[in-house]
């Protein structure tokens, strides 16, 4: 049987972070909940659940990710699934997110908020321009077959060692989806059901944020573009 991690950044999420937690599978070996700099209750509650609590003050989605790896390093599992702590995905639907990588079918499994599974509202306006304009963009330059840049995702956690993630903030998800692609890595998506987050998002929730955001996402597109990324 695989051994599964998951990695869960959280940045004042104490409204939800319970939530995900109580949901996930059994078959997990080990939760492991990023604190980023929280000023409420999220490292309490996740450590009254059993979770690995770690703690990374350096602020961005990225660096929480990447503290989330290096831990895991002592101890590598098979698999690494990435799950938000907003309770905005239903993490019940890991195991059919990870059942095409047990399988051996794919390296690299994304669960894409397709429209018919989505709670209207669930996703604001420059969400949804956003992720179809990175995924055509993709697909026009990589003949890629991704709908989505959802962060609730899964990977063998060989491959992920190779990718060699370097996105400290808003452009993790697309690093990791351009990084597939250049490298031909077995991939596919899986749909999945999404709701409306708890509390305020951190990126699409600010003007700044969803700036900053689209500003990494094309940024990492062109850089891969014209820099010939192998």
């Amino acid at each position: 049987m695989n051994k599964i991690a998951v990695i869960i950044p959280v940045l004042n999420e104490e409204s939800s972070i319970g939530k995900v937690l109580d949901d996930i599978p059994k078959k997990v070996n080990e939760i492991i909940v990023v604190d980023n700099g929280s000023k409420d209750n999220s490292a309490i509650i996740s450590n009254n659940r059993n979770a690995t609590v770690l703690y990374e003050k350096r602020k961005g989605y990225g660096y929480a990710c990447l503290k989330g790896i290096s831990y895991l390093k002592n101890k590598p599992p098979d698999i690494v699934v990435f799950l938000d702590g907003d309770y905005s995905d239903f993490p019940e639907e890991l195991s059919k997110i990870v059942a095409p990588i047990e399988k051996g079918k794919v390296d690299f499994s994304l669960g894409a908020r397709v429209k018919s599974l989505r709670e209207p509202g669930s996703l604001t306006a420059q969400q949804i321009f956003g992720n179809a304009l990175a995924c055509v963009l993709m697909r026009l330059i990589y003949k890629s077959r991704f709908s989505d840049l959802g962060p609730f995702r899964a990977i063998l956690w060989e491959t992920l060692q190779s990718l060699e993630m370097q996105d400290k903030t808003y452009g993790w998800t697309v690093e990791m989806q351009l990084k597939i692609l250049k490298r031909k890595i077995t991939y596919t998506e899986i749909p999945i059901h999404y709701r409306k987050r708890i509390g305020t998002s951190k990126v699409s929730g600010t003007l700044k944020g969803t700036i900053m955001a689209g500003y990494k996402i094309l940024g990492w597109i062109g850089s891969f573009y014209f820099s010939g990324w192998k």
